[in-house]
């Protein structure tokens, strides 16, 4: 896989606040190799190994878009919402931003079947057959339906298992990560200084409760992404 330049700025970096970890006693020694500093009881991690890192995942998203490959992306605290469905549109990827359904993966059969009732509705509220229906019956499906779209909108048209799933804030979704490591799934993961930075393929070293801190690492792997799909389409 050959390294390309995505324009990682240090500086950039530390206006976004990336760099700032929780507090001294909400950590995890394994995270030690990764912390500067000690500053006003928070630690303070080291930005040239998280670039270096994320130039590593930005690397690595580029070539598997670049063949096709499809992504998930996960992140499901509420402050990221918003953030995880807007790049993984941008990026044509799969997201959950909601809740992570446990078996969501692992049981894909199961979640299968959900998606298929999923746009088996869709088509009939397009198509105004709820409105069909005895009235009882209409308002349960809709209900259904909603439920649906909260949890599962944002893979509707996954109709396989993804070839790599990034991950926002790995102390949060850890269920999702347990998913991807028992079935072999390739991961990247914004983690912070209270996370275990062996767990996944690729742990990006960040802030992971500012919103500008994850803005940024979204948005140098979306631009990666679409980089790589744009080889695809040129060279398919």
């Amino acid at each position: 896989m050959a390294r390309r330049y995505w324009n990682i700025n240090l500086e950039e970096m530390l206006e976004a606040g990336v760099h700032f970890g929780h507090g001294t006693r909400k950590w995890n020694p394994r995270m030690a190799p990764y912390i500067s500093a000690k500053r006003k009881g928070i630690h303070i991690t080291n930005l040239t190994r998280t670039a270096r890192f994320l130039s590593e995942a930005c690397d690595l998203v580029f070539d598997a878009a670049s063949k096709g490959k499809q992504f998930l992306i996960v992140g499901t605290k509420n402050k990221v919402a918003d953030l995880v469905a807007r790049a993984a549109i941008r990026a044509r990827c799969h997201y959950v931003n909601k809740k992570w359904l446990g078996g969501m993966l692992t049981n894909w059969p199961t979640t299968e079947t959900r998606l298929h009732k999923f746009r088996d509705l869709r088509t009939e509220q397009k198509t105004g057959g709820l409105n069909r229906l005895p009235k009882i019956d209409a308002t349960m499906l809709k209900r259904q339906l909603s439920r649906l779209q909260t949890y599962l909108g944002g893979i509707k048209y996954m109709t396989r298992l993804p070839d790599i799933v990034i991950i926002v804030d790995q102390q949060e979704e850890y269920t999702a990560l347990r998913e991807c490591i028992t079935l072999g799934i390739p991961t990247i993961c914004l983690i912070d200084t209270n996370s275990d930075p062996d767990l996944a393929d690729i742990s990006i070293l960040a802030n992971d409760d500012a919103i500008a801190s994850i803005r940024l690492i979204l948005n140098k792997l979306v631009v990666a992404i679409c980089e790589g799909r744009s080889s695809y389409i040129r060279n398919p």
